[in-house]
């Protein structure tokens, strides 16, 4: 009785392990496909938003055909799949991998451009959330990843059909990344920290100097050195402003465009 037992479990074993690789395969509706029918069925899933689906086609196309054009290009597509999926750390890690492999693709260029839009969609509201943030917390990595990743494009590829747009998104990210910096140095001043409003608004003179932000920056330097009785690097700064901004709102006391009221003026 205890042999037919033994007998009978491993047979059932060996049933049930047979069961399971048939429901493997069954669950697996790509085994068997060629690479142009892995790719096909991508792109269809790309048309159709079906991102998820999408990515697993090309990552499946690679693995199994990692030779040939349909692997290269379906590197440079789930690249666009993460990015579109809303995973831009995938969409970058893809599109160095792409840059690392194809270095002299002719479609590398679009890989740069990529790679920045991940980063530049990650933290595209970089000026939205002011009013619900505390400033002196907000993290601006992206952006700054974002300029450095279109600048590379510009300098590597200035020719390339993605230039144009590259370089100006760099100039949101400039105005953008100054406005950030003044408004953290404001942060500070209103709170009475006024060294670290002093180095935040000096940060964005010196390493955004075609910003619209500058001026403000001048002032709240103005405003930060005079709380802390540094008169000569006051006179400096005011010098540079009333130099540059020999109108500025700041000096006549009247709101600027847009604004409702003189808000320097309540220090």
């Amino acid at each position: 009785m205890a042999h037919f037992t033994l007998r009978s479990l491993a047979f059932i074993g060996v049933l049930l392990l047979a069961g399971c690789s048939g429901l493997s395969d069954q669950a697996d509706e790509t085994a068997g496909w060629s690479a142009q029918k892995l790719y096909t069925e991508a792109k269809e899933s790309m048309s159709d938003g079906a991102w998820d689906r999408a990515i697993k086609m090309f990552e499946k196309l690679e693995a199994r055909y990692p030779y040939g054009r349909y692997a290269q290009q379906s590197q440079l597509e789930v690249a666009y799949a993460y990015y579109k999926s809303g995973e831009p750390a995938s969409a970058v890690a893809a599109c160095d991998r792409f840059i690392k492999l194809h270095p002299n693709h002719p479609n590398v260029d679009y890989a740069y451009y990529l790679k920045g839009l991940a980063y530049f969609n990650e933290d595209l509201g970089l000026l939205g959330a002011l009013a619900n943030q505390d400033m002196s917390e907000r993290d601006t990595k992206a952006s700054r990843d974002a300029f450095d990743t279109f600048k590379d494009l510009v300098t590597r590829y200035p020719n390339s059909v993605y230039a144009a747009d590259a370089q100006a998104r760099m100039r949101y990210l400039v105005n953008a990344l100054a406005a950030h910096e003044v408004h953290v140095a404001r942060f500070y001043l209103r709170r009475g920290a006024y060294v670290a409003a002093a180095n935040r608004a000096q940060a964005a003179v010196k390493d955004f100097p075609e910003s619209p932000s500058v001026e403000e920056g001048l002032f709240l330097m103005i405003k930060a050195y005079d709380a802390m009785g540094l008169t000569e690097l006051r006179d400096d700064a005011d010098r540079v402003l009333r130099k540059n901004y020999p109108n500025s709102a700041f000096y006549s006391g009247q709101p600027r465009p847009g604004e409702k009221s003189a808000w320097w003026k309540l220090w």
